[in-house]
């Protein structure tokens, strides 16, 4: 459960439904990362609506700050469940490469190997 969430909204108001709405599709997201990351992690909403030529377009994006990154994630739609939905999946592939990239010890020590044996092979050659 995803414990810092903050809501800023413009031209628009989130009512208690709608936030309980981003609640529940965000708070899944904190198992696709480690359980350092998650602690200090913390969720920014945006929510805005624009009004071009008559037609309501619904902008959402999440600012997730997370140790060593900050993910950004912002769509645009008719509706704003839906942008909600779309941001919600791009947000979990997000993680899962932070998770990926931060917390997998194989891809370390596989970097680190390489980059130990090239220093090797350099003193070998001098």
């Amino acid at each position: 459960m995803i414990r810092n969430l903050d809501f800023h909204s413009v031209h628009t108001s989130l009512d208690e439904k709608l936030k309980q709405y981003i609640s529940h599709k965000l708070d899944g997201l904190d198992k696709y990362v480690s359980p350092f990351a998650r602690r200090s992690m913390r969720i920014e909403i945006f929510a805005k609506e624009n009004k071009t030529h008559g037609a309501k377009r619904y902008e959402f994006e999440a600012v997730t700050h997370l140790p060593k990154e900050i993910i950004r994630i912002r769509e645009e739609t008719d509706n704003m469940q839906a942008a909600v939905d779309i941001v919600e999946e791009k947000l979990k592939q997000a993680l899962m490469r932070y998770k990926d990239i931060h917390d997998n010890p194989k891809r370390w020590r596989h970097l680190l190997k390489r980059s130990h044996g090239k220093t090797k092979e350099n003193n070998k050659l001098k």
